[in-house]
């Protein structure tokens, strides 16, 4: 069986840049559900370098992040590591080029997981622990996308 982790990224004292940690704390209340009993759910704050090891323990790494690239609040993007290279994105956030980095050196220490980045538009980024509504509006719709995604995964055993 395939080892799955999904990895929350994101200050949650900055609203929306927290939503990556929020959907984490939802999925971990649906941990009974079947299609999630075997995932393994990080909080993995701002410091993604410190998530190596997951990449070197699990065949695929789902990260959840907020992700600004000027569409509008609430848009979810799914992308590969490379996508971020050669997708132009205004204001990237520093975690987000993290993530290519430990990818990078995930590889050349010879371990080559699948990886996944869910992202949403964030509206609001400052100081605060709200998550604006236009975002916990797609918290259902996030989750039913990473079920579908985890079934696939499992479905192609």
């Amino acid at each position: 069986m395939k080892k799955i982790v999904i990895i929350g990224i994101g200050n949650i004292l900055l609203k929306d840049d927290g939503i990556g940690i929020h959907i984490i704390n939802e999925l971990n209340k649906l941990k009974d559900d079947k299609e999630l009993k075997e995932i393994e759910f990080i909080d993995g704050g701002t410091s993604t370098l410190d998530m190596l090891k997951h990449f070197q323990e699990n065949d695929i790494v789902i990260i959840i992040d907020a992700l600004r690239s000027g569409l509008k609040p609430g848009t979810i993007y799914k992308l590969k590591p490379e996508d971020i290279n050669d997708t132009i994105l205004c204001d990237l956030s520093i975690h987000d080029v993290q993530i290519v980095d430990i990818v990078k050196l995930a590889n050349i220490m010879g371990y080559n997981p699948k990886i996944i980045i869910f992202g949403i538009e964030p509206k609001n980024i400052g100081y605060g622990i709200e998550i604006s509504e236009e975002l916990l509006n797609k918290t259902y719709e996030f989750i039913v996308i990473i079920k579908k995604e985890i079934s696939l995964f499992f479905n192609s055993v």
